[in-house]
């Protein structure tokens, strides 16, 4: 068992609530419990030897490891080959049908042995509320309970199981055709014991789940060139939305770093409004009107609970049931992913001022009729304060799209989106007929737009700019062409993508910016940001230059990890790096998508 296996080698399984990564060696080295954002039971991926883990693998792993997904499903399978024969661990986690929040999650492992003879050995090793609480561990023949302040998890096995300190072990020989399995249940303390698993229930709980899953990927009204790709990316932003509100994460886990060793270790496992609200167009575009509409309710909440309150009416992210509270602190026990310290829970970017987020919150609401029709009197007040509140306060420094800590400017792309929010504003009050200000929005984005267009604009570079009075290229402003606020072939918008083909884009892979020509106020460096290569391919190909953003398209699907999914960034020898998998990175890949099939079916006469 590495110590630390690369973040690329790892799948997701989840339930709609909380989610775990399964390692390609078997081990499930990072879950929280009951919610994405709990504490952690397992997190061996920040620290091996003291975070906790789930092995359930061959007792001597000197075969070959492979990973895949059961088609058109979050159920993984991890396959074993070894002369002396093969074995399989497919895991999955029931899903949530109810949309009602639960304490109580269970992990299922199933083990079967395909070819030949397989001895797997099973090692649980919880470490509960990030590895700070003890346990007791009780061990009878219905399996082990581990009781932790708070909180009790059942094992329950096929097989026997022995004491190992407070932690448990088991062995199984498996030969072709024989199967068994593990689950791993957790719950508030003094909940009811889960019943002993048979076979047939773990044939039944796979069945149940598979057809979960296809059933919800018929709804895809996707026809395009890359359907395993795309449908892959939609399950994995379905796998990272809370189903008892709609909130989507913008990843699974926590301090994983954007350099080795380096202090960019943040928590993602909360509610970005800018992920949120672009997810709402390539959910609504796929088909998933259920999950666009989901989102857009959740959004429209939290600018409800702000009405008549003073301050900023909404904050860059809130935690899934939409608590503002996200107070950030280190965990200075782990040591973090191979020495990436320090390891943080919560984000203190909540604090921030970014002012793109209400041009994407307008961007979401506006995306579908469906959800636009379905606006409360309420909810329409609340975004018609909203804007009338941000039309005397969109002219200001703020941290920017990337939450930099060096401080606030006058970031173009903030400006950009303020101009969205009141423009989609206007586009909803017309088309809808609702009560607005509509000359105050209109004279507001139309001073937007000529602000951005004398200051956001550098005659050095030719190109727009990442704030007002620098030379310095940034690759958010590669969704100006795609929200409507430049034409996708206007000549400053070519020169533009000219200018970051030489200073942003390394091998097709594109930077966010220069960290050393743009300080952010953090140490060290970064890799390419998956997100941005994904917003270029959909520049270039709104720009004509189409087979350079299918080449780029093609040539990023390399950079997958071997189930499909991406971390947020790639390294310098072509590493996943940061919290994984990331929704921002999969559904930019789905937009970008979606815009280069329409690119490539222009060019066939389709």
């Amino acid at each position: 068992m590495d110590r630390y296996p690369p973040i690329a080698e790892h799948g997701l399984v989840g339930d709609l609530q909380t989610a775990a990564l399964v390692s390609s060696q078997g081990v499930v080295d990072w879950f929280a419990a009951p919610r994405f954002d709990s504490p952690s039971i397992f997190a061996a991926l920040l620290d091996h030897d003291g975070g906790g883990y789930l092995r359930l693998a061959p007792e001597h792993p000197d075969g070959t490891c492979k990973q895949l997904y059961y088609p058109d499903t979050a159920i993984l399978v991890t396959r074993f080959l070894s002369p002396d024969g093969v074995g399989e661990v497919i895991d999955f986690m029931p899903p949530d049908r109810t949309g009602t929040a639960t304490d109580r999650h269970t992990l299922i492992r199933m083990v079967r042995a395909v070819r030949g003879s397989v001895d797997f050995t099973l090692e649980c090793r919880p470490r509960f509320d990030y590895g700070r609480a003890e346990h007791e561990l009780e061990l009878g023949e219905d399996g082990a309970v581990f009781r932790a302040p708070g909180t009790d998890g059942y094992l329950q096995s096929t097989f026997p199981l022995e004491r190992d300190g407070q932690d448990v072990r088991g062995k199984v020989t498996l030969r072709a055709g024989e199967s068994g399995g593990v689950v791993f249940t957790v719950c508030e303390s003094g909940g009811d014991a889960p019943a002993p698993p048979t076979a047939d229930w773990f044939h039944g709980q796979f069945e149940e789940v598979g057809q979960f899953w296809r059933h919800w990927l018929r709804k895809s009204r996707y026809r395009g060139r890359w359907p395993e790709l795309v449908h892959r990316s939609a399950i994995t932003l379905k796998l990272l939305t809370y189903a008892p509100t709609g909130a989507l994460i913008a990843a699974a886990t926590m301090g994983l770093p954007e350099q080795v060793g380096g202090e960019r270790n943040w928590d993602y496992r909360f509610t970005w409004v800018r992920d949120g609200a672009l997810s709402v167009r390539a959910m609504l575009e796929l088909g998933f009107v259920e999950e666009a509409t989901a989102f857009v309710h959740w959004l429209v909440d939290r600018l409800q609970e702000r009405a008549g309150k003073e301050g900023e009416p909404l904050q860059t992210m809130y935690r899934i049931d939409g608590d503002p509270d996200l107070p950030e602190e280190s965990l200075d026990h782990f040591e973090g992913y191979r020495g990436s310290a320090p390891v943080r829970i919560g984000n203190g970017a909540a604090d921030q001022l970014q002012l793109d987020i209400y041009g994407e919150a307008l961007y979401a609401v506006s995306q579908g009729a469906e959800i636009a029709q379905q606006a409360s009197f309420e909810g329409w007040n609340a975004l018609a304060r909203t804007l009338d509140w941000f039309a005397g306060a969109w002219d200001r420094p703020d941290e920017g799209i990337w939450e930099t800590r060096g401080g606030r400017k006058d970031f173009t792309y903030s400006r950009v989106m303020s101009w969205l929010a009141f423009d989609h504003g206007l586009q909803l009050a017309e088309r809808f007929r609702r009560p607005a200000d509509l000359d105050r929005w209109r004279k507001a984005r139309d001073a937007v737009f000529a602000q951005v267009m004398e200051r956001g604009w550098s005659d050095k570079e030719q190109a727009f700019v990442q704030h007002y009075g620098g030379d310095v290229l940034d690759a958010s402003l590669l969704l100006m062409p795609m929200v409507g606020f430049i034409a996708p072939r206007d000549e400053a918008w070519l020169s533009t993508l000219d200018a970051m083909d030489r200073k942003l884009v390394s091998d097709s892979l594109v930077y966010r910016y220069d960290p050393a020509a743009s300080p952010d106020g953090l140490r060290g460096s970064e890799g390419t940001f998956s997100l941005c290569t994904f917003l270029y391919v959909d520049a270039l190909a709104r720009a004509g230059r189409v087979s350079q953003a299918r080449y780029t398209f093609e040539k990023m699907q390399t950079y997958a990890n071997h189930v499909g999914l991406f971390a947020e960034e790639v390294g310098p020898s072509g590493e996943q790096l940061g919290n994984f998998p990331q929704a921002f990175t999969h559904l930019s890949l789905i937009m970008s998508a979606l815009t280069l099939d329409k690119a490539l079916d222009a060019e066939d006469g389709r």
